[in-house]
């Protein structure tokens, strides 16, 4: 079901000219500073033979104003070696600073613009790289890996990188489970990572295949959790999968075949229960929108948000120049915001990057093209949501330092945690550094400022730890005592093979399980609302 609804709200905060960037592709994210950070694939100060002749891109800085700084131009060093070109999101890390990729490169960046390449890739990288649980960062290459697929080009890579550069190929793609992965990885709360690639597979009629959802665990777990078929489910997926507030993971499909030839929004479980929420192009001239490329955002209201390339107002060239829209998660769409009403689109058109929510409760996203230079541009929407927090980690373990996003944070008085007050220090009037405390359980942070309570958009999760069992050894129906830290909230106990036991939880320190039937000798493992943890040593299972 699909409706149009006027939205009035979206303003054009700021114009790209071409000198301080061009074609903005990928969404913004937000700093500690308050302000905006972004990527452009062309302009900027530095043209070279690499970049086509033209512009090497830009990573640029924005406020919520509409003052746009460029605080990078690529290309500065000899034959690009600093990378060109990029298309993807940057993340942002703990210590305030951003990470992201050019087709070659990983590069690290600070609000200041000061720039280091932190590694040179082998091959191309359409998505973009974040930072596990684990403090290692985690990306996807388009190419590279199995020389066997792709005419000897490799089909594509997950891969592992120490802080210290260290590269560790995690999967490499063949065909049968996916090829060119064009999105990066969203590490969910069980600890695993999910994707998708743009093509392979063998669910499609399509030559080449249509993509693929999968999971891979920080040690090469690997699991295709669903093949696209084109007709039904569409086809070639590009935007980040993100991780629901139900626990679920959501994307969109760029192409498809059929019903499902304007791409589509779907959700599918960890398990790999898969659902199309939404068909686009299902009405005449495609008004509903058309290429959904960048993957969807879930907001404070619960509703997911994003954007389609084409559709939208059928006046704009022959497919329209794109939309902004809702979707409800019953899979009811609302398009907000059809790009280009005007003519030469001060509005911008081609919105191909995704949207963020800021902690002032607009989203926030790019055009890649139109507005008064017609190089791309700055927008904000106002849906009249409160401010929040926003954590830069969603987990973390007792005692561990972690940064919290927002604004009016001057004067604050107290953050907890689910309740439990927690040690913090005010940096500034946007970020706050707080430690997760002892008795912590998962649930949402807060922060009491003179003009309120912030809560966090989402729910952080404090992760166990599994210090010690006692006794060793013993046969079926022994009654283990486990020793450990952030225990309250556990949700299950297994033995060796994984197979569950009866538990019970005397603290947030300690839990008894009886050793269950079926049980083999092997490590143990306690699951709690904030994640998993298993044990250094085994348990032995005597007959």
């Amino acid at each position: 079901m699909a409706i149009t609804a006027s939205a009035q709200t979206l303003t054009t905060i700021a114009n790209f000219n071409s000198a301080d960037g061009d074609v903005p592709k990928a969404s913004l994210v937000q700093g500690i500073d308050g302000n905006y950070y972004g990527t452009t694939f062309q302009g900027g100060a530095n043209y070279s033979q690499y970049c086509f002749g033209l512009g090497c891109g830009t990573v640029f800085q924005v406020t919520s104003a509409g003052t746009l700084t460029t605080i990078y131009s690529f290309c500065v060093e000899y034959r690009c070696s600093d990378g060109a070109n990029p298309s993807t999101a940057m993340s942002l890390v703990n210590d305030g600073s951003l990470y992201g990729t050019t087709p070659g490169t990983i590069f690290q960046v600070n609000p200041d613009g000061t720039l280091t390449t932190f590694l040179h890739l082998c091959c191309t990288t359409y998505g973009g790289v974040i930072q596990g649980v684990d403090r290692n960062f985690y990306g996807t290459t388009s190419d590279g890996g199995n020389r066997d697929c792709n005419d000897g080009y490799g089909c594509g890579t997950v891969y592992k990188v120490t802080p210290t550069g260290v590269v560790t190929t995690l999967h490499a793609f063949d065909g049968t489970d996916g090829s060119f992965p064009h999105a990066g990885l969203t590490q969910a709360h069980d600890g695993d990572f999910y994707g998708t690639t743009f093509e392979g597979t063998e669910n499609c009629r399509v030559s080449g295949g249509c993509g693929s959802v999968f999971r891979i665990s920080p040690t090469d777990d690997f699991t295709v959790l669903h093949s696209f078929d084109c007709d039904n489910d569409g086809a070639n997926p590009e935007g980040t999968l993100i991780e629901s507030a139900d626990g679920n993971l959501y994307g969109t499909t760029a192409f498809g075949c059929g019903k499902a030839g304007g791409g589509t929004v779907f959700r599918i479980t960890p398990a790999g229960v898969f659902t199309t929420l939404y068909r686009f192009c299902s009405i005449v001239n495609c008004p509903d929108g058309l290429q959904p490329d960048a993957g969807v955002i879930q907001a404070t209201d619960g509703n997911f948000y994003g954007t389609t390339t084409h559709g939208g107002d059928p006046s704009c060239q022959y497919y329209g120049c794109g939309t902004l829209f809702k979707l409800t998660p019953a899979g009811v769409l609302t398009t907000l915001h059809a790009f280009c009403p005007q003519q030469n689109c001060p509005d911008g058109d081609f919105p191909f990057g995704g949207l963020i929510q800021a902690t002032d409760g607009k989203l926030y996203g790019t055009t890649a093209d139109g507005g008064i230079y017609n190089a791309g541009t700055i927008f904000a929407v106002d849906l009249a949501l409160d401010p929040f927090v926003s954590l830069i980690r969603d987990s973390g373990k007792v005692s561990g330092i972690g940064g919290i996003l927002g604004q009016g944070f001057a004067g604050t008085t107290s953050v907890s945690l689910n309740g439990t007050p927690a040690k913090f220090k005010v940096i500034s009037d946007t970020f706050i550094r707080a430690q997760v405390p002892n008795g912590a359980t998962t649930g949402f942070v807060s922060v009491t400022t003179p003009s309120g309570t912030l809560t966090s958009n989402k729910v952080f999760r404090v992760r166990p730890q599994l210090l010690s069992f006692d006794p060793p050894s013993g046969p079926v129906g022994t009654q283990v005592t486990i020793t450990g830290v952030s225990l309250t909230q556990t949700q299950g106990v297994g033995f060796g093979n994984r197979v569950p036991a009866q538990f019970t939880v005397n603290s947030d320190t300690q839990v008894t399980a009886t050793v269950p039937s079926g049980a083999k000798t092997g490590k143990v493992g306690i699951q709690t609302k904030g994640g998993t943890a298993i044990s250094s040593g085994t348990f032995t299972v005597t007959q």
